[in-house]
Parts: structure tokens; sequence; C-alpha cells
């Protein structure tokens, strides 16, 4: 069965929506706040997110759990339809829908992201000597070594590879692995890759996987 983790404060939406869900099959899991998120996430493929919700807001939520589990998919669910407020959504979510919503278009953007996700369940990425099961969090030497990453390493990694061939710049990658605002000057971020270039590069001192584009930042290319 798929599994859905809900989080909503509203009690009438989260009972109309997890009500539908559960009768299109789905497993719901729901919270009315997302202190317990992590707890509650189980094996749910698929987060929906209240953008307003008291305490933690669903901003600060799906930037959490996407940089422990990156490779869950968050729908965030928001009353504001600002420009600004879409694209932060979308700086870490997978989707967003503006309130009101029809559980018509809800359950169908659910459904495109389990597709997704069951797509990328046999998806490996070839990387020059590398086999990466993004699905499965195995990284794997040609040789059948498998390579071992901290978790800080591999949230940096994911990152970049969930962005190929596009150059991220040092802010994008701290504060997308980090949560915080990037201070210049900061070498957090290079000794983290300087050691995750140490554990999948062939020849860190050239690398071919983790490239660095001078004075811009790094990329994955595929």
């Amino acid at each position: 069965m798929k599994e859905i983790l809900y989080i909503e404060d509203d009690m009438e939406i989260g009972s109309i929506v997890k009500e539908d869900l559960e009768q299109r099959g789905y497993l719901v899991r729901w919270l009315i706040s997302g202190e317990k998120a992590e707890e509650a996430l189980g094996d749910a493929e698929v987060v929906i997110l209240d953008v307003m919700l008291p305490g933690l807001d669903g901003f600060t939520v799906g930037q959490r759990l996407k940089r422990t589990h990156p490779n869950i998919s968050i729908l965030m669910l928001s009353a504001r339809t600002a420009v600004d407020d879409k694209l932060q959504g979308l700086h870490f979510a997978d989707d967003y829908v503006t309130k009101p919503f029809h559980p018509e278009e809800l359950a169908a953007r659910i459904e495109v992201l389990f597709r997704r996700n069951q797509h990328a369940v046999s998806k490996e990425i070839q990387l020059d000597h590398l086999t990466v099961n993004t699905r499965e969090n195995r990284i794997l030497k040609k040789t059948g070594e498998e390579i071992f990453l901290t978790a800080k390493q591999h949230q940096i990694f994911m990152h970049l590879l969930r962005h190929p061939n596009q150059i991220l710049t040092k802010e994008q990658l701290y504060e997308a692995v980090w949560g915080e605002s990037y201070i210049e000057g900061d070498k957090t971020l290079m000794v983290h890759i300087r050691y995750l270039r140490e554990k999948i590069e062939e020849n860190p001192s050239v690398p071919r996987i983790v490239e660095t584009i001078r004075g811009i930042g790094y990329r994955v290319k595929q």
C-alpha cells in the first residue's frame, strides 16, 4: 500500500483530505503539526505539507525532511498565492498546490509523485567509475566495493545529483544542506567536499565527478 504523511492543522480540511485519499487506497498518517514529522515518516514516499502550521512552519519542516530524506517527495499546500511563497516552497519541494483545491487535482498530483518515485526505484546513475542508486542510498565502485558517506557528505552529493549538469553556488549548497545562510569565507562546505571527493573520486586532485566551477560553485555532470 502506498503511504503518505499528511501534515495539516485545519481539522476540517484534514479530515476531508485524509478520508478522500484513504478511499483511493492510500495509507495516510495525519499530523496536526510538524514537530514529530521525522518520527512519523516511516515508509511514506510522499509528504503533503501545509505551510501555515503551529510551531514550526511548513517551509522549515519540509527543508528538514528533505535534508534527512533527500528521496522523499514533498507536496506543499498553502492559501498563499504570492509568487515568492511558491518559489520558496519549490526551492526544496516537488510540487506546490494552492488552497482551495479540488480533491481530484490533489490526487492526480500525488499519483504523479508516486509514479516518479517508482521510476526512480529501478534507475541507477552511472558516474564515471561509480554506480549510484539514489533510492537505496548505495554507491558502488566498478570493483563492487561499496562507499559509505557521512550524513553531510551524502546530503551534498544527493543535492548535486538532483540538479544534474547545473552549477550550484556555494550559497545554494550550504543553505540546502545546513538550512542556514552561508557566511562568506566559511570553509565548512569546501572541507566536506574535499572529504567527499577522497571517497568517490579515483583521483581527488583531478575530480571527474564533483567538478569545481571556479568562482561560482560545483557541478555533477550526467
